[in-house]
């Protein structure tokens, strides 16, 4: 009997361990529950970097958290905190919460691009962002220049690369990039350099960065550019028999840049057909697709479309390898 009174103690004991154990699971979590993974999202990595905090409200605001703590991949241009305030200061805003939500929102899109792009997988040319066009309700290109460092869109540089998370990869940057317009791509891409040298020369009549910078609802917005190469420019020298563009008079290289403009359309290179008309700021050209897309001008000479369809907010810029003249 004595034995007896010192065993039911040690069940009692061991009963009360045993409840115990199937109240709780061996992770500490209530009988029944599951363990959430442990997760290394894009999202993870902002909030636990003190200088992104700004990025994480602004996330937060327009509603983008569960987006970017999706499955992806995303490849995320991260602005600091540094960086939106110079942003927040240069468009007048006195916090993130003066600025239109889908104003942010938008911004904050042309900060991703799909799939993971390690700092080794970029390359320099155009790629297609997350932010839409309300010149055309497509996804907006971005121009990324590789030849010093990694900047984009000519404004925004990578200050730190390659931080990988679960669903993509994150690369640090020390400016918010803007959505922009036909002129920022003009200027950042350096195939272009002549075409700026022609629209901002300081003899001209028509402010051609002023209007072409003009935002979609605003006449005579949006636009389609049909933008001449670099080599264009020169074969067009050339052709001339000049030595540069000082040589070219205001009224002559005025009416060449304007044949170049299409004003209030953003057409597609799948919106061209054959003998199409095109009606331009400075005249009309005739598009053909057969054999390739092509403009020609009124003097019968022929312009190869050589890339198409780079997206800004205000219109659309297409490639040519000939200056379309009048």
């Amino acid at each position: 009997m004595k034995n007896l009174f010192k065993i039911i103690p040690i069940l009692l004991i061991s009963l009360s361990t045993l409840q115990s154990c199937n109240d709780d699971t061996d992770d500490g979590l209530p009988y029944g529950g599951t363990v959430e993974p442990a997760t290394n999202t894009i999202v993870d990595i902002a909030s636990g970097a003190e200088n992104l905090s700004i990025l994480v409200s602004a996330l937060e605001k327009s509603d983008l958290i569960s987006t970017l703590s999706g499955q992806g991949p995303f490849t995320v241009l991260a602005p600091s905190n540094e960086a939106f305030n110079t942003f927040l200061n240069d468009n007048g805003f006195n916090n993130l919460e003066d600025v239109p939500v889908d104003i942010l929102t938008n911004i904050l899109l042309n900060h991703v691009v799909g799939g993971r792009l390690a700092s080794t997988d970029l390359t320099t040319g155009y790629a297609t962002t997350f932010a839409i066009s309300s010149a055309s309700q497509a996804s907006m290109s971005i121009f990324i220049d590789i030849s010093n460092g990694v900047k984009f869109n000519g404004v925004s540089s990578v200050s730190a690369a390659d931080i990988s998370a679960d669903n993509g990869i994150v690369h640090l940057v020390d400016a918010v990039i803007g959505l922009p317009n036909v002129v920022t791509f003009a200027v950042a891409d350096p195939t272009f350099s002549t075409l700026v040298a022609a629209l901002t020369r300081d003899d001209l009549t028509t402010d051609f960065v002023g209007v072409l910078s003009t935002a979609t609802g605003t006449s005579p917005a949006p636009f389609t550019v049909f933008a001449p190469t670099n080599d264009a420019f020169g074969s067009l020298l050339s052709e001339l028999g000049i030595a540069g563009l000082a040589d070219i008079d205001e009224p002559t290289l005025d009416a060449v840049l304007k044949n170049h403009v299409v004003a209030g359309a953003n057409v597609f290179d799948t919106d061209l057909t054959d003998n199409l008309t095109v009606s331009t700021l400075g005249g009309d050209i005739t598009a053909n697709v057969t054999g390739g897309a092509t403009l020609t001008d009124s003097s019968g000479r022929v312009s190869d479309i050589i890339a198409t369809n780079v997206q800004a907010d205000n219109g659309v810029i297409h490639a040519i390898n000939r200056v379309i003249l009048p």
